[in-house]
């Protein structure tokens, strides 16, 4: 069974997520840790859950939600799985970052691909890999249908999706994915998102305002 503790970091709120099976294992999905006492406080948790970190997995890759990739590989030994379309926006997040009057350096560690279709494994649990652009050319969810849930990273939000106005964002792009890939889960699902409180499928298909209409 896979556990999921989220953890809100950074300037722009980012979720970060640390997704844990029964004996220990553990995956980082975006770590957006950018403050000392938010690194003290990952940290904390997974000493106190005797945690053994053995993937680290990005969603997309806006600065937000690679502040602690760095940090994740120097202490952990971590190389970054990613779409390889994220690529591009993963070397050019430190120019982003100077928009923002924020350092970020480039990333060290190793890339390791992953396309539309993967499975990611955490002992006898799996993720499928749903890959959803229009936030980001490579933006990917990824799926646990055993356990009825996503991890939507900035797609599909509480009431409201992701921004399409970046560079490599499309907003045509990002409704069909909503549509085509999230909107074909079963309704029970749970949503968990970049950004904010989690939700269910069945909630946005029927209240989202920027989604009506699309069934």
């Amino acid at each position: 069974m896979i556990n999921i503790k989220v953890f809100a970091f950074n300037p722009f709120q980012e979720n970060t997520y640390i997704l844990f099976n029964d004996s220990g294992m553990a995956i980082l999905i975006d770590p957006g840790y950018f403050f000392p006492g938010e690194k003290e406080l990952l940290y904390q948790f997974i000493a106190e859950k005797k945690l053994r970190m053995v993937q680290l997995l990005n969603t997309h890759c806006h600065l937000d939600h690679i502040f602690g990739a760095n940090d994740a590989f120097e202490k952990w030994g971590l190389p970054m799985y990613l779409h390889p379309q994220e690529e591009i926006v993963l070397e050019r997040s430190p120019e982003a970052a100077l928009m923002y009057g924020v350092k970020l350096t480039t990333f060290t560690g190793e890339l390791i691909f992953i396309r539309e279709g993967d499975l990611i494994r955490l002992g006898d649990d799996e993720l499928q890999v749903l890959l959803t652009p229009g936030h980001s050319p490579g933006s990917i969810c990824l799926y646990c249908e055993k356990q009825a849930f996503v991890i939507s990273g900035d797609v599909l939000f509480l009431d409201s999706i992701g921004r399409s106005d970046l560079p490599g964002g499309d907003y045509e792009t990002l409704l069909k994915s909503i549509k085509e890939k999230l909107f074909r889960l079963p309704d029970e699902t749970v949503v968990y998102p970049g950004h904010g409180k989690e939700t269910t499928i069945g909630y946005e298909k029927k209240n989202n305002p920027f989604l009506q209409g699309m069934l």
